[in-house]
Parts: structure tokens; C-alpha cells; sequence
């Protein structure tokens, strides 16, 4: 069965406008991805200067890490 000149038409205006749709959220996927990485980033910088503190302290106070120890046997 083929397609009127108007479903043709039609058919045509949405493969243009989804291929757009479909490209501008591929865009808006990857803005999102790099915040989410650059957030992760932080929280993992941040974290790692809380165990160096965290292991200081330990280490100050003469008692075990028990963070360490927790890591070595999981």
C-alpha cells in the first residue's frame, strides 16, 4: 500500500523532528553525565581526605584504624 502525498509528508515531518528530539536529548544525556562525574569526582576527594584526617587521628591516639580494618576483610 503506498502513502498518500500527505502521509508521506507527515511521515517525513516526524522521522525530521524525532532524528532532532532524539539528538538534542543525546546532548542533554551527556551534559548530565559529565556533572554526574565531576560530582563523583568530589565526593570521592572528599572522602579521601576524611580517611587521611580519620587515619591521623587514629594514629595520634594510638588506637587501630578501624576503617582498615573493615576494608581488609570485605
Amino acid at each position: 500500500m503506498s502513502l498518500s502525498p500527505d502521509q508521506k509528508k507527515f511521515y517525513e515531518n516526524t522521522l525530521s523532528v524525532t532524528k532532532r528530539e532524539i539528538n538534542d536529548l543525546e546532548g542533554l544525556i551527556q551534559e548530565e553525565l559529565a556533572k554526574v562525574k565531576d560530582r563523583l569526582a568530589e565526593l570521592q576527594n572528599a572522602q579521601k581526605a576524611a580517611r587521611q584526617m580519620y587515619d591521623a587521628a587514629c594514629m595520634r591516639l594510638g588506637i587501630p584504624n578501624d576503617l582498615e580494618e573493615a576494608e581488609a576483610q570485605g
